[in-house]
């Protein structure tokens, strides 16, 4: 057998598995055997044996099988109103996607002349793109629309005498724009809605604006500190302003008549922008009777596939044949890994609580903890969950971790929001590794990325980012 990363996880999976059994003899029969299925995921997870979605499908078949879960009830997190969430979400950025609109939108920014006059002012028109963009479609869709528009650029800033590569800065600051930016709202990364949907099995319900307001300074905070250190790699390349303003006139010049199916994708997308934050503006405005209406009726989930219906039904003029905004091709496009990884490791995630396993943990970990040292515990918190992150999916970190962080801060009486809410955007905060986010892997997909400068670039930015969320974590916790 060769010794590849599925070949070990196929080994490491049982072993450590066996292990757990055999040190966890005091246990519950519940809590031990979901202890021992979660082991054996997480190794899968973490080594891709299979896809990370059929982990989450064997992972509860197993506790269907055992006895551990009931087969009526085990998959129901796959009909949760967040997949519909998801869903709707992932074909809205489809439809930016095939009509064109996110490139349009880029090369908007980037013709713009305050961005053409350096080298850095161009890095941050891509990387203010990158990272609003991802607010609002999938980071990984960010970074793959963007790719193509970076190399054609990089070309032009790159030249042989150069010693430091501009374009490998450039293609670092667009994988970790979109993986910040992606913090900033409940639909921006998967571990975000994973984050909102344990909350809200604990009571605490946050709504869209909500999220924005806790979490956009987090990331604006964090996107400063990576647009400075990404200055100081790349004030001493060279850069030629002529040859970049020629080539994006030249790209420009492909997109100059906005076509129908761009404005209807618009259109819905801005519908759908106001929705969400609607019940949010009501609640903060005192409006109970709007907020409640908007909650009850216009909810994330219920917005997400409207939008999407809108686009299936609206046709772009003539230019797809008379059909729809969107087709049933564009269907089979989606993320439907993610999607079904949410529904199984939630499942998975839900086990954990209702085993016990999760108390049993808070309780191991409260009594090595004083929970006075708060931010101790915090740093402590999002640091190991960010390090967990840089080897596996950050989906499947925050489903197996964060009903465990949950067990923690009710063992120690604390308040869960706040801590909760640091977890998860911990979560979408590894820069090292290519395995660690979607945005990562794409750019180092591209070649012009070496692995040992993605390393050393990354773990810079993963000691900010952990200090970054303790303080706003903090600054919550006690404000």
């Amino acid at each position: 057998m060769h010794l590849t990363r599925r070949n070990v996880g196929l080994v490491l999976a049982p072993l450590l598995a066996l292990l757990v059994w055999a040190i966890t003899p005091m246990l519950a029969y519940e809590a031990r055997t979901v202890a021992i299925i979660m082991t054996f995921c997480l190794v899968f997870w973490m080594t891709e044996v299979i896809p990370l979605s059929m982990t989450a499908f064997l992972g509860v078949l197993l506790a269907v099988m055992v006895g551990v879960a009931d087969i009526n009830t085990a998959f129901q997190n796959l009909g949760h109103p967040i997949i519909l969430l998801f869903i709707g979400s992932f074909l809205l950025a489809r439809s930016m996607t095939r009509h064109g609109l996110d490139k349009r939108i880029a090369l908007f920014i980037l013709s713009r002349a305050f961005f053409q006059k350096s080298l850095f002012r161009l890095f941050l028109g891509f990387s203010s793109v990158s990272f609003v963009l991802s607010m609002w479609v999938s980071n990984s869709v960010t970074v793959a629309m963007l790719l193509p528009l970076l190399l054609g650029v990089s070309q032009l800033v790159n030249t042989p005498e150069q010693t430091r590569n501009p374009s490998t800065f450039f293609l670092l600051g667009i994988a970790y724009s979109a993986s910040i930016g992606g913090i900033s709202t409940i639909i921006g990364s998967p571990p975000n809605l994973i984050g909102v949907n344990y909350l809200e099995q604990q009571g605490i319900t946050i709504d869209f604006l909500q999220w924005m307001l806790l979490a956009l300074p987090i990331s604006l905070s964090m996107y400063g500190f990576m647009v400075l250190y990404m200055r100081y790699f790349l004030k001493k390349c060279a850069y030629s302003q002529q040859a970049v303003q020629a080539y994006v006139a030249a790209q420009h010049a492909q997109h100059q008549r906005l076509r129908q199916g761009e404005k209807v994708t618009m259109g819905v997308f801005v519908l759908a922008v106001l929705l969400w934050l609607s019940p949010g503006v009501f609640n903060l405005l005192g409006m109970e009777e709007a907020y409640a209406f908007m909650s009850a009726y216009f909810a994330e989930s219920t917005v997400a596939i409207l939008a999407a219906l809108l686009l299936f039904l609206i046709p772009p003029g003539q230019e797809n044949g008379g059909q729809g905004t969107l087709t049933a091709a564009d269907l089979v496009k989606i993320d439907w890994d993610t999607i079904l990884l949410f529904g199984g490791g939630m499942a998975l995630g839900q086990l954990v609580v209702s085993s016990g396993l999760a108390d049993v943990i808070g309780r191991s970990i409260t009594a090595l903890v004083d929970p006075e040292k708060r931010v101790l515990l915090v740093f402590m918190l999002v640091g190991i969950v960010l390090l967990l992150t840089e080897v596996s999916s950050n989906t499947a970190i925050a489903i197996t971790f964060v009903p465990i962080i949950i067990g923690v801060l009710q063992g120690l009486d604390l308040p869960l929001l706040y801590p909760v809410l640091g977890v998860v955007v911990a979560c979408s905060l590894a820069f090292m590794l290519p395995v660690a986010t979607p945005p990562n892997a794409i750019v180092y997909g591209s070649k012009q990325v070496p692995i040992g400068t993605m390393v050393r670039t990354g773990i810079v930015l993963n000691l900010i980012g952990v200090v970054v969320t303790t303080f706003w974590v903090i600054r919550y916790m006690t404000g």
